[in-house]
C-alpha cells in the first residue's frame, strides 16, 4: 500500500461584516480547498503554507488549535492522509497557479460549501466556520 500526505488550509478573508472563503477550481475538473503534497524535511506548516504560496501567492497566518485530518483513497493501491490548517489571508488579491489551478474564488459560507466537490472538503470547511465561530 501507498501511502501519500498533504497539507493545506481553509484559508478566509475578513470583509467587514464578512467572511469570504477560498475555494479553488482545479484543472482536473473538481472544485477544493488549498493543499498539496509534503516534500522532504517540511513541517506541515511548512507544506501548508508553500502549497497556498504556489497556488494562490497569498501569505496567510495560521489560526493556533484548528487541525482537522482526512484519508482516502485517490487510486487504487494508495491511500492519502490530509491535514488542514484554518488560515487568514489579509488580502485577497490572488494569482492562480496555471499549471494546476484553473480559478480561484472568494464565496461566502454558504456558496463555498456548494461549490466544493467533495463531502470531506464541505466537512472541513464547516468544521471551520464553527471553529472560527467559537474564537
Amino acid at each position: 500500500m501507498i501511502r501519500e500526505k498533504s497539507c493545506g488550509a481553509v484559508i478566509f478573508a475578513r470583509r467587514g461584516e464578512d467572511i469570504l472563503w477560498l475555494v479553488e477550481h482545479m484543472r482536473k475538473g473538481h472544485t477544493s480547498l488549498c493543499k498539496g503534497h509534503v516534500e522532504h524535511g517540511e513541517t506541515e506548516h511548512d507544506t501548508a503554507a508553500r502549497e497556498i504560496r504556489e497556488e494562490t501567492a497569498l501569505s496567510v497566518t495560521f489560526l493556533d488549535g484548528f487541525r482537522e485530518r482526512i484519508e482516502y483513497s485517490p487510486y487504487e493501491g494508495c491511500m492519502k492522509e490530509v491535514i488542514f490548517f484554518l488560515a487568514r489571508a489579509d488580502s485577497t488579491e490572488v494569482t492562480a497557479q496555471p499549471e494546476e489551478v484553473s480559478s480561484i474564488q472568494w464565496l461566502s459560507y454558504e456558496n463555498a460549501l456548494a461549490a466544493l466537490t467533495y463531502e470531506d472538503d464541505r466537512r472541513i470547511l464547516t468544521a471551520a466556520r464553527e471553529y472560527l465561530k467559537s474564537r
